[in-house]
């Protein structure tokens, strides 16, 4: 690596990431950005201060060593960049691509003080990558088998993560995944030109390499319940990872026509059912000449340019707050931007309209202003009164929000929860109400991003090997 004082190194710019121009992807699902090169991973990772207490690690929820890893890449050693990431996040390709780095490593690095952050989502992004397409994937040496079996709900983020943690400590671990593919929201949730399917398959196939042993098309609460599980299935604890896919709606008059969806359908017939690529796919979905997706976060985000790869003229996104408040990343917006999203912000609707065969035709909206902050910290919005008007749309998604998966709870009853459905862990913990079940993700906190869930995995995986060890 070249010796550079930092002067120099607060020089260099920030990398622009590779990208498909707008006009040709829209016509595609086929992923958005290309990826660094080579050369431009090792001049963005010559930008990094390397702070001897630095504030990035802190600010990553799996506490990636983020120095150490993009020396190696400033040194041009990238397979041992990745190995290096791998030591405490096994799932790389997939965080580089989807994580709001922006909100948590970046958003605190030393060089962002002064100028732009270090492209840290990126370089991990380029690591993982490098190693997958170059054949260099080496398995990790495991602890002795300890005996121990574990059972892990659903393959989310954060189950994938536990499974992959207590694995590498010698337990025996079994994933229990509901549909036909592990990778829970990573699967039905996130479109293909935001993270292709291959890079989750390849992920996964790591850990059943490592040892993870993945059981599809089995719905814990139906096929078996957990208690069947810890009692006849010989398991010694459980992890609950399994999601909040429950839809939430706004209930305003309409709702139930055709052609209104909720994300949930819509994305997992898109992506998990693949209706992009229909009829090679038997799976049909509605197109339409004018769509509106409400909301204002990644789902939403991710419906709205979905909508406008199936040829819609109009894609809406209406939004109750105004660009400032939207939790949706920056550079999900901006993407959005640039392939010609309609962006309606202080928007809500009241009602839809329908034709005379049940189909929706119309949208009815009210004009918003914003008041006083709520209790998530942001203005709350408030209606204008009067100031109702009508949209066309022929397809409507709903992106409010979603509910947590409520069959173990209704299964389980002694695994409390609150009234949002949520499962109740201890403070500061992932332990639930219930001996030798533990539980993360979304399930717990309600819709939250990727890379908490796999601290929550991380974390449980720990409370898991010392629960064990003390039986």
């Amino acid at each position: 690596m070249a010796t550079l004082d930092k002067k120099e190194r607060l020089k260099i710019p920030r990398q622009q990431m590779p990208a498909q121009d707008p006009l040709a992807r829209i016509a595609n699902f086929e992923e958005v950005n290309f990826g660094f090169t080579p050369n431009m991973a090792i001049l963005e990772a010559q930008r990094c201060l390397f702070c001897p207490k630095p504030p990035c690690v802190a600010g990553c929820p799996v506490n990636i060593n983020i120095p150490s890893f993009i020396s190696l890449i400033a040194e041009g050693k990238f397979t041992e960049a990745a190995k290096k990431i791998k030591e405490t996040n096994s799932l790389p390709a997939i965080c580089g691509r989807v994580c709001p780095q922006e909100e948590q490593c970046e958003g605190v690095c030393v060089v962002g003080k002064k100028g732009v952050s270090v492209a840290i989502g990126h370089l991990e992004r380029f690591a993982a990558d490098w190693e997958r397409t170059h054949g260099e994937t080496t398995i990790p040496e495991k602890k002795t088998s300890t005996g121990k079996k574990i059972a892990i709900v659903g393959s989310g983020p954060s189950g994938l993560t536990v499974a992959s943690e207590l694995v590498q400590m010698g337990h025996s671990v079994t994933v229990f995944e509901a549909l036909h593919v592990p990778g829970g929201v990573l699967a039905y949730g996130i479109p293909e030109f935001r993270l292709p399917k291959g890079i989750l398959g390849s992920e996964v196939e790591y850990l059943k390499n490592l040892g993870v042993e993945i059981v599809t098309d089995f719905v814990v609460g139906k096929t078996s319940t957990l208690d069947e599980l810890l009692n006849e299935g010989g398991y010694d604890a459980a992890f609950v990872g399994s999601g909040a896919g429950l839809p939430v709606f706004t209930n305003i008059p309409g709702e139930n026509l055709n052609g209104v969806y909720s994300a949930n359908e819509y994305l997992t017939r898109t992506n998990l059912m693949k209706s992009y690529l229909f009829p090679e796919y038997d799976t049909p979905i509605a197109k339409a000449k004018n769509v509106a997706v409400f909301g204002g976060g990644n789902t939403a985000m991710d419906a709205v340019r979905t909508a406008k790869r199936f040829g819609t003229e109009h894609a809406y996104l209406i939004y109750r707050r105004s660009w400032d408040e939207m939790p949706a990343r920056l550079e999900e917006r901006h993407h959005a931007k640039e392939e010609g999203i309609e962006f309606m912000f202080l928007m809500a609707p009241t009602r839809f309209i329908g034709d005379e065969n049940g189909w929706v035709k119309g949208v009815e909206c009210i004009k918003m202003e914003l008041g006083e902050p709520d209790a998530s910290g942001r203005r709350r919005p408030i209606p204008v009164k009067g100031s109702e008007f009508t949209l066309d749309v022929e397809l409507a998604v709903i992106a409010v929000g979603n509910g947590s998966n409520p069959l173990i709870p209704l299964t389980t009853p002694d695994v409390q929860t609150n009234k949002w459905g949520n499962i109740i862990v201890k403070e500061k913990t992932t332990a639930t109400t219930k001996s030798g079940v533990f539980a993360g993700g979304d399930i717990v906190r309600g819709g939250a991003t990727v890379i908490l869930a796999m601290g929550d995995g991380k974390q449980a995986a720990k409370e898991i090997d010392t629960y064990l060890n003390s039986k």
